[in-house]
């Protein structure tokens, strides 16, 4: 399975004020582009974190045109989705550490854990009997860190806005508890474009 963490954040690498404000960082031309990933792939998936404070539909929404849409897969220990979330819907897969129980339309698979929280190799496998090829990470800091940590991500889709938050705004890459510069996950520069008034970099892991 190929796997790709798409990014948007500040300049200084935030994804929200230290109040959760993220809506919109990034213009509409990155905004767009996020749309076009989310079509290439057969899967998007966020944590629980996510859903709580945007309620997003994660789906892909491209002008002109109707999308396949992909799978939406939400990470949640305690599952703490509500059925009245925009993905609560036959269209996705909830993964969770506790015992299954009914959210929405919406199918819940219990998986192996790791610190109490689902293990990245468990929910790659998940995925993978489910039909995924292709998995498209889009939140949140904890879940980055994860997939990271684990050595799970192949490629980066990293889109900046020219602004900055400072330290007390929330990171796009939690704690990675790395010991030395030489165990920091590495990647190679692909390219970088702007999108709108954005920088759109991409990297491939090394």
């Amino acid at each position: 399975m190929r796997v790709t963490l798409k990014l948007a954040t500040s300049l200084d690498g935030r994804i929200a004020t230290a109040s959760g404000e993220s809506r919109w960082i990034t213009g509409e031309a990155a905004r767009l582009e996020g749309h076009r990933l989310r079509a290439a792939h057969d899967a998007i998936l966020v944590g629980v974190e996510t859903v709580l404070h945007d309620d997003p539909e994660l789906t892909a929404r491209l002008p002109g045109r109707a999308v396949d849409q992909p799978l939406r897969v939400v990470l949640d220990s305690r599952l703490r989705t509500p059925a009245t979330a925009k993905l609560a819907g036959e269209n996705t897969l909830i993964l969770t550490a506790a015992p299954p129980a009914p959210v929405g339309a919406a199918r819940v698979r219990q998986v192996e854990t790791e610190d109490g929280r689902p293990s990245i190799p468990a929910v790659l496998r998940a995925l993978d009997s489910a039909g995924v090829a292709s998995l498209l990470i889009e939140g949140g800091g904890q879940v980055a860190a994860s997939f990271l940590r684990a050595g799970a991500v192949d490629r980066l889709e990293w889109f900046r806005a020219p602004i900055l938050l400072g330290a007390e705004g929330r990171p796009c890459v939690a704690a990675l508890a790395l010991a030395k510069l030489a165990d920091a996950p590495k990647f190679r520069r692909l390219g970088a474009a702007p999108a709108g008034d954005d920088l759109w970099e991409r990297y491939d892991r090394l």
